[in-house]
C-alpha cells in the first residue's frame, strides 16, 4: 500500500485517519493541505475515484461565498483552478492509495484495501 493522507492539523477527522493508520502500523505519508496541497494532477485522480469535484467540496466550509460560486461556475476547469488556488474548501482528510481514494473518515473502506 502507499497512502498519502491529505489534511489539516486542525482537522478532528484528519487525526482520527492518522490514528486508524498508526494503529494497523501502515505506514503512511501525511501532507497539510495548507503548506503543500494537492496538485493539478492529484486532484483529478481523486475526482475520479471519488465521483467528482462535487463530492470533495466542504459544503459547511466557513467561506460560503467561494463554496456558492464553485456551484454555478463553468467550465470544469475553471472550477478545478479555483480549487486549487483555495484548497481550504475540501473536505478532509482526502486518503489515497494508488487510484483509490476517499474522502472524510472512511475505516470501512480503508479496511478493504490492500
Amino acid at each position: 500500500m502507499n497512502i498519502q493522507i491529505f489534511g489539516t492539523k486542525k482537522s478532528f477527522d484528519s487525526k482520527k485517519a492518522e490514528r486508524w493508520f498508526k494503529e494497523r502500523r501502515i505506514k503512511f505519508q501525511y501532507i497539510d493541505i495548507k503548506d503543500k496541497g494537492l496538485s493539478k494532477g492529484e486532484l483529478r485522480s481523486v475526482m475520479q475515484a471519488v465521483g467528482g469535484l462535487d463530492n470533495l467540496i466542504d459544503q459547511n466550509s466557513k467561506d460560503e461565498n467561494l463554496v456558492a460560486l464553485l456551484k454555478y461556475l463553468q467550465p470544469e476547469d475553471a472550477r478545478i483552478e479555483k480549487v486549487l488556488e483555495n484548497q481550504h474548501v475540501l473536505k478532509t482528510p482526502i486518503v489515497r492509495n494508488g487510484k483509490k481514494a476517499t474522502v472524510g473518515y472512511q475505516p470501512d473502506i480503508w479496511g478493504t484495501w490492500e
